[in-house]
């Protein structure tokens, strides 16, 4: 291997390219995403471990007091580890089961009523917003930068 080639094998170069495909919006009660994971490797390969997680992004307040916090609501590891060859391409399917965290104001929320209008107000006061995103990485043998893809999701 020439240094050339080993510093693209480090920085993931020519390697391998992972491309994640779920659907745009999935229930809540269902609590799983169903998803495919593509890998396709440019040279030969040895794919150590492949992770799928999903995150929420909670974020609360407005202009200089707004603030983000990022939640790991699943993870699911994939059959690993394993060989490609130059111009190989691996589908993987998936099952990624999540638990969402609630709010203070999500289960004044689900009582209804009165509690629940009051829950309603104080989402709104706190300008509370929640994003979802899902990541698939593959750590390959010898990079130092993983390849992975990202998909933003809704719960509904």
């Amino acid at each position: 291997m020439g240094i050339m080639s080993g510093i693209k094998q480090a920085l993931g170069v020519g390697g391998v390219k992972v491309s994640l495909t779920v659907p745009e919006q999935v229930e809540k009660s269902k609590g799983q995403v169903e998803g495919n994971l593509a890998l396709t490797a440019k040279s030969d390969q040895e794919i150590l471990k492949l992770t799928v997680t999903i995150t929420e992004s909670y974020t609360t307040g407005r202009g200089d007091e707004e603030t983000t916090k990022e939640y790991d609501l699943g993870e699911v590891n994939l059959p690993a580890p394993f060989q490609m060859k130059a111009g190989e391409a691996k589908e993987v399917p998936f099952v990624l089961p999540f638990k969402l965290l609630k709010s203070d104001a999500d289960v004044l929320k689900e009582k209804g009523g009165a509690l629940g209008m009051l829950g309603k107000a104080s989402a709104f006061a706190n300008a509370e917003k929640s994003t979802y995103k899902v990541k698939a990485e593959a750590d390959v043998k010898g990079t130092m930068i993983d390849p992975s893809d990202e998909k933003d999701i809704k719960l509904v």
